[in-house]
């Protein structure tokens, strides 16, 4: 009585063996492979984390030589229309802006994690907006403004004004 048991599942299991194998063979598909890398890698919030640095990160204009300066001179003022300008300011307002902006640009990140929001980067963002309206830093904070969701543009009550950076296009 016991063998018969043991007939039926080692039967059992002999067919699901060859549906495994057969199934394998007759797919179209190929199966994963030790040499078969993804083509896009998943996006973490470490991807969008770096994307925002590139973003709007303001470069360090300290290291530029002034080659550059002078090629940029030479290209057409079509060209020169297109980038946009910007007010200088004094190396105590550069420090405080530059502050205020990469503390905005952090909230930025910490609001992409789950139950978090941008409100503490909105508010960094306005602050720069309204302390230097024509730096480099109010075109990146409003910018970053233009970029956040729009529930969260409704929630804060963030205007058109606030992301319109068609003033630094003269």
């Amino acid at each position: 009585m016991n063998t018969i048991w043991l007939k039926i599942a080692a039967v059992a299991v002999a067919l699901v063996v060859v549906l495994i194998v057969g199934s394998r063979f007759m797919s179209d598909k190929p199966g994963p492979s030790a040499s078969s890398e993804p083509a896009d890698p998943p996006k973490t919030v470490y991807d969008s984390f770096e994307r925002d640095d590139r973003e709007f990160g303001v470069q360090d204009k300290a290291g530029e030589e002034p080659v550059e300066e002078i090629a940029a001179a030479e290209e057409a003022p079509a060209a020169q229309d297109a980038q946009p300008t910007f007010e200088k300011l004094s190396i105590e307002e550069e420090i405080q802006a530059q502050k205020l902006h990469s503390m905005a640009l952090e909230e930025r990140k910490r609001s992409r994690l789950p139950m978090m929001t941008p409100k503490l980067m909105v508010d960094y963002c306005r602050q720069i907006i309204e302390r230097w309206p024509d730096s480099e830093y109010a075109f990146q904070a409003k910018r970053m403004l233009a970029d956040i969701p729009d529930r969260y543009k409704k929630m804060y009550d963030v205007t058109d004004q606030e992301t319109d950076v068609s003033s630094f296009y003269k």
